[in-house]
């Protein structure tokens, strides 16, 4: 099972704050640091100093880091042409050494949208989908040949397709709780499947509709990594684990119900569960950045156990 350590910077977090994460992510053995793509704060935090943007971010960590893959959940599709966003990963994997994973989805946040000027279409899903033939085809794109691509929403004429990214493949995650359009996607684009905050139930059943969309689009259903995110809580004992829930603003039983919360044993157990449904990959939700004996609690009584 491979760990991963997900952040919110939306909700309170300069970009000091999530190098020092990003540093004790990869010291402390975990597998990548990934961030949400968000311009504003949810819920009652006050989310200063500000929003910092996510591939700006990776790109600085990508200077700052040598070992840990860099990515986002997700990076949301309403905030950047296709050409561009191909563009700025492909530089940021170059950057990296070929570390670099592009989690895409619609977007869905209305009010950031309105709040710093960024049009929010109805028509979401459908540019997901010409935005995700877009990016891949142009890295597709043999250096030397150029990309066409005439759409209902982004057109293309003869592009050089440059830059190419360090890897040959960037992977591609996409995620969700949808039950026909988002496994198709999966299924023609994806190389990795995340579902977010669901469980163990849920995410059965929703791997196995991927699973079905991979076959019907003459994939091997075992192609794909199949993931999950979700609240992480851990203490060595009740009173801690009570006193991080407390700083997230939640109760220790709903997020031992909702997410991974409690000892390290019963939070070993319960990665045990989603791993028996077909995850292989866990990205854990940590909320306080300053918290970083959280992660060294984590790395050495769960992470140790999995390994």
């Amino acid at each position: 099972m491979d760990l991963r350590i997900f952040t919110e910077p939306q909700q309170g977090a300069s970009y000091d704050t999530l190098l020092t994460v990003a540093k004790a992510t990869e010291d402390l053995g975990f597998d990548a640091f990934f961030r949400s793509d968000h311009y504003l704060r949810m819920g009652s935090v006050d989310g200063l100093p500000g929003p910092t943007d996510a591939w700006i971010t990776l790109a600085g960590l990508a200077r700052e880091t040598k070992r840990i893959r860099l990515g986002t959940l997700m990076t949301a599709g309403t905030f950047r042409l296709p050409g561009v966003l191909a563009i700025q990963v492909a530089q940021v994997d170059q950057m990296s050494g070929g570390r670099v994973e592009l989690g895409l989805g619609a977007g869905w946040f209305e009010e950031e949208h309105k709040a710093y000027g960024i049009p929010f279409p109805k028509e979401k899903f459908a540019r997901l989908e010409e935005q995700l033939a877009v990016v891949t085809g142009l890295w597709a794109t043999e250096v030397g040949e150029t990309f066409s691509y005439d759409g209902t929403y982004y057109q293309f004429t003869d592009s050089p397709a440059l830059p190419k990214p360090a890897q040959r493949k960037v992977p591609v995650l996409i995620g969700g709780h949808g039950a026909t359009r988002t496994p198709r996607l999966t299924a023609q684009y994806a190389d990795e499947f995340n579902i977010p905050f669901a469980s163990v139930e849920d995410t059965e059943r929703q791997f196995g509709r991927v699973r079905a969309a991979a076959e019907k689009e003459g994939r091997a259903a075992d192609d794909l990594v199949y993931s999950n995110a979700l609240v992480v809580c851990v203490g060595k004992d009740d009173a801690e684990v009570a006193r991080r829930a407390a700083a997230l603003g939640r109760e220790v039983e709903e997020l031992k119900a909702n997410g991974l919360a409690g000892s390290p044993a019963e939070v070993v157990d319960k990665i045990g569960r989603y791993a028996a449904v077909g995850s292989s990959r866990i990205y854990l939700q940590m909320m306080d950045l300053d918290d970083l004996d959280h992660l060294e609690l984590i790395s050495s009584q769960v992470q140790s156990q999995l390994s």
